[in-house]
């Protein structure tokens, strides 16, 4: 009879037999292990009730379990009350239950006229048959030795006849039998699932806190390093502060000598004395590096030859021509040099961070990308979003009324004009670059040429002329500082009168002037002194005037003022001057093609709006830019103090990577570039060394600009873009040292093999304007020099240093009274 399927017969009677039967199995150290070790016991009842049911007691494992459970709260209940159970008997299996529920040696009981009588009973030749039937068949719990069985033996009172009798015939074990026994059983036991959760949560545990350790050891490592180039450039600095005053101190000395020569009637040139080389101290400041002959040749030769150089592209016959194209459409075919070269390569081999991390990094082009995140969140918003029909048709040429009068009113706020500007000398073109072109197509005739100073951006060349065929005068500035020139490359009336008196000289008709404001690539802001010079030099000689100001917001430093050309009180010649502004730049949206052009010139206006039929701007597009351009609050609260402070930020970076390496470079504070000297990394001092270094730097993964591409006049100089995010800026700083490092070494070993050669590259100088001034030895002719240059160089050093700030004459006299008695005294004998 199978009673498997009644599973709930609580009512069932157990006699005293039964229950023994009972016990002995469930106190069974097997069985109590493995109802410890899992959640769920059915399946151990079930098999309790097979092995009862092969000794004649039928009983579901239920049975068995609602009988070890009642046994247990009446245990529970009589230790609890410390009472007998009802009828004042002693309870007769309390013994049996405390020792297994407190894992006391098992006992054997027998009932002896109303008494029990534990004897402590070890398994038998008869249990330990069906016990080892239990083990390996019902009961495989995975124990090889026999456990130790509990063997009760009941004797009934005479009412009980019927009772079964248990006799214990094996004497118990020693202590160490059962050591063993219960070791090996431990090591049988089933693995729980609850156990490799914590193995694998203590495994985690621990990986976290390696990674946690590797990642604090990397930090202190690179708390090292920034520390060490920290003391680094402190010690650069400090060399460059001792060099800095002996430069002055020569400087001084130089100058006090010409003032006795003077004195003596002497002539106003200098006169060296033997054993101080002055010539080369001023050369440290003011010479011209290792290509300066080359520099003097070029000079020399007339206006012609150099423009032959630049413009050697104009004639078709020095190419191969292709038979399908005409004349222009050759010269536009092979119009490239190393800025289009480098910028096919940058996009054949970009730089990703996660698919392509050995990829080119772009430090060539131009561009903001500081502010993405700014600028994607503002221009996805709901007022961005308009479709209405007349955005959908063809606009007034000069672009919609609600763009031009947002952006007269744009300009009149930022350029901080005296008067509202008119919407209607507004004029939209799809970016500055078109609008260059269609400047030059309708200033200048074909042949003719605009005025323009260098270094300046290389993309003007091909602006006006791929459309217009007009050319480029260059006013060639340089890194030399003399009395008239307080800054390197700076740029004076002189050099604009001169560069136009000898184009005239051969015979080229100058239609107009380009300024850039800031400058690219030096970075200079001009004052109000200089712009009016600049447009007064204009006027006199009846020259249009195109003012680039596209870097007008990308003034990052509060230090640094920006004058706009509309912001004068009165414009020298207001009919000839023309405004150029586009928000690629300082709105970080290069890709958005968007150009202004304010001219007061009506005739020039319309006819630049002819040319807008092939440079419009769409009209969502102009919807977009407008609802920008109003958004005041938005730019001046959000947009420009994160976008300055990032801009600053980065700059600071790059340049302090500079000073580490001691590279020279321009320090100025508008537009996106720092423009470097790298002359010292040049043997010769040529172009061609120059397109050999850029080449270097490229096959390194890093893109730069040489200064051949903005028709530079030295060799040696390279702009660097560095607004960009930090982890491109540090690895592309990187591939430069690298290379850097490798032409240092390469220029020691030449030098070590032809020691004779003279050194033409030296230490650094600081200055405010150029924080270093490489050393150049100057031509043997340059060794005499004027009192005027030499006041203006010791002026400019002056005011490049905080030396007189810490170095006064009360300090002075704390540290060496002695000395400032006696020079006290010979002041007072004067």
């Amino acid at each position: 009879m199978d009673f498997r399927g009644k599973k709930y017969e609580r009512g069932s009677n157990w006699s005293d037999p039964e229950v023994v039967e009972l016990l002995q199995l469930w106190a069974d150290e097997s069985v109590q292990m493995e109802l410890e070790s899992c959640l769920r016991n059915q399946h151990v009842f079930n098999r309790i009730a097979e092995v009862l049911r092969e000794k004649g007691i039928h009983r579901t494992g239920d049975q068995c379990r609602e009988k070890i459970k009642k046994m247990k709260l009446e245990y529970r209940r009589i230790k609890d009350n410390s009472k007998a159970p009802r009828g004042g008997r002693t309870w007769k299996f309390y013994e049996v239950m405390d020792r297994v529920l407190t894992s006391r040696p098992a006992l054997a009981y027998s009932s002896l006229s109303g008494s029990m009588m534990a004897q402590q009973v070890l398994q038998g030749s008869m249990v330990e048959g069906y016990h080892h039937q239990f083990a390996s068949s019902a009961l495989p719990f995975g124990h090889s030795q026999h456990p130790e069985l509990m063997e009760i033996k009941c004797f009934s009172e005479p009412n009980m006849a019927n009772s079964s009798r248990i006799q214990n015939v094996v004497p118990r074990p020693s202590f160490s039998a059962l050591h063993r026994l219960r070791k090996k059983r431990k090591g049988q036991r089933v693995r729980d699932p609850l156990d490799d959760l914590l193995l694998k949560t203590l495994t985690s545990q621990r990986a976290m806190e390696e990674r946690f350790l590797q990642m604090e050891e990397r930090r202190f490592q690179r708390d090292l390093d920034v520390e060490e180039r920290r003391m680094q450039l402190e010690q650069r600095r400090f060399e460059l502060e001792r060099e800095h005053e002996f430069r002055m101190f020569n400087v001084f000395a130089q100058m006090l000598s010409i003032l006795k020569q003077s004195h003596s009637g002497s002539s106003s040139s200098v006169v060296v004395p033997r054993g101080l080389d002055f010539s080369q101290a001023l050369s440290e400041i003011a010479g011209m590096g290792g290509g300066g002959g080359d520099l003097q040749e070029m000079r020399a030769r007339p206006l012609g030859g150099r423009r032959v150089d630049l413009h050697g592209f104009c004639n078709p016959s020095d190419f191969q021509r292709s038979p399908y194209l005409s004349a222009r459409g050759n010269i536009a075919n092979i119009f490239r040099g190393s800025t289009e070269e480098g910028y096919k390569a940058y996009h054949a081999d970009k730089y990703d961070e996660d698919k392509n991390p050995n990829g080119i990094i772009n430090f060539g082009t131009s561009e903001n990308k500081l502010c993405f995140d700014l600028m994607s969140k503002r221009l996805t918003q709901t007022d961005m979003n308009l479709m209405e029909p007349p955005l959908l048709q063809y606009p007034d040429w000069k672009g919609h009324m609600f763009l031009r009068e947002e952006v007269a009113r744009f300009l009149t706020y930022y350029c901080k004009a005296p008067a509202p500007l008119k919407a209607e000398n507004v004029i939209v073109l799809n970016g500055c670059g078109s609008l260059f072109s269609a400047l030059a197509t309708v200033l200048c005739d074909p042949g003719e040429a605009v005025l323009i100073a260098t270094p300046f951006y290389g993309g003007i060349t091909q602006s006006v002329f791929l459309y217009g065929n007009v050319k480029l005068v260059y006013a060639y500035l340089d890194s030399k500082i003399t009395g008239t020139n307080t800054r390197p490359f700076q740029l004076t009336v002189e050099k604009l009168e001169k560069a136009l008196q000898d184009a005239r000289a051969e015979g080229v008709t100058v239609r107009a002037l380009i300024l850039l404001n800031p400058q690219n690539p030096l970075g200079d802001i001009y004052s109000l002194s200089e712009l009016r010079d600049y447009l007064e030099f204009a006027k006199r000689h009846e020259l249009h005037v195109i003012v680039d100001e596209i870097y007008m917001l990308s003034v990052f430093d509060e230090s640094a003022t920006f004058h706009s050309v509309l912001g004068m009180d009165r414009l020298p010649d207001p009919q000839r001057t023309h405004v150029m502004w586009g928000i690629s730049k300082d709105f970080a949206v290069s890709g958005i093609r968007f150009g202004t052009l304010y001219t007061e010139n009506q005739d020039v206006a319309n006819a630049v709006a002819s040319l807008c039929y092939f440079h419009g701007v769409c009209g969502p597009v102009q919807h977009k830019v407008a609802q920008l351009l109003r958004d005041r609050d938005w730019i001046n609260q959000v947009y420009l103090r994160a976008n300055h402070a990032r801009l600053k930020a980065a700059h600071t970076y790059v340049t302090d990577e500079l000073k580490t390496l001691g590279v020279p470079f321009l320090n100025r504070n508008a537009g996106f570039f720092v423009w470097i000297d790298f002359r010292k990394y040049l043997k010769t001092g040529t172009f061609e060394e120059e397109l050999l270094l850029w080449r270097r730097f490229l096959d390194n993964k890093v893109l730069l600009s040489c200064g051949k591409a903005f028709e530079c006049s030295e060799p040696g100089w390279f702009r660097i873009i560095f607004a960009d995010k930090t982890h491109r800026l540090q690895l592309g700083m990187q591939r430069i040292r690298k290379v850097l490092e490798e032409r240092e070494q390469e220029i020691l070993a030449e030098e070590k093999e032809q020691p004779c050669q003279s050194d033409q590259d030296g230490k650094a100088d600081s200055t405010d304007e150029v924080i270093f001034v490489s050393r150049h030895q100057e031509p043997a002719s340059a060794g005499s020099s004027n009192l005027g240059d030499l006041i203006g160089l010791l002026q400019q050093q002056m005011r490049s240093s905080d030396w007189l700030q810490k170095n006064t004459a009360e300090q002075f006299a704390q540290e060496k009274p002695e000395i400032y008695d006696v020079f006290t005294k010979l002041v007072g004998k004067q």
